[in-house]
């Protein structure tokens, strides 16, 4: 036979857990875990195709590509913002190299910056963008992609 002080403790801990579910998000990715892969755009720098997942919300922009092990070939992840600004990163628990372009609307890059893994070291815009792309390290560089080319097939 349950206490009448179990019953309540039982009760709020069940709200409690409740209120937990509710709360997080459907899309969170465990703590130590990459996200699951994301909706894919088909971008294009010159003659070169990117496949980049499409990182449009608060949490997807957040956990971005932390905890991938790998980023092949012309794969990347493209941050889009609702307004552009100057836009900073990290590579806090990303766990790859990565090189970061930051994209004005009209498709420009402004700046390239490269990111070494496991860093709290700041890569900011050097004016407001409304995207970012992040590649494997080297890839603008390899590709002859520099500030001021334009991507095209930005969301």
């Amino acid at each position: 036979m349950q206490s009448a002080m179990a019953v309540p403790r039982a009760a709020k801990a069940a709200l409690a857990a409740l209120a937990l579910a509710i709360a997080a998000p459907a899309h969170a990715q465990p703590a130590d875990g990459p996200q699951p892969r994301l909706p894919v755009v088909q971008l294009s720098a010159g003659i070169h195709i990117i496949h980049a997942e499409v990182a449009d919300t608060e949490s997807t922009r957040r956990a971005g590509l932390m905890f991938r092990r790998e980023l092949p070939g012309n794969e990347g992840m493209l941050f889009v913002f609702e307004n552009p600004d100057v836009q900073c990163f990290w590579m806090r628990n990303t766990l790859v190299p990565l090189s970061i372009a930051f994209i004005a609307d009209d498709g420009t890059i402004v700046n390239i910056d490269d990111m070494a893994p496991q860093t709290d070291d700041g890569h900011c815009a050097k004016k407001p963008v409304r995207y970012a792309l992040e590649m494997a390290q080297g890839w603008f560089a390899e590709h002859g992609v520099s500030a001021g080319r334009k991507i095209d097939g930005l969301p």
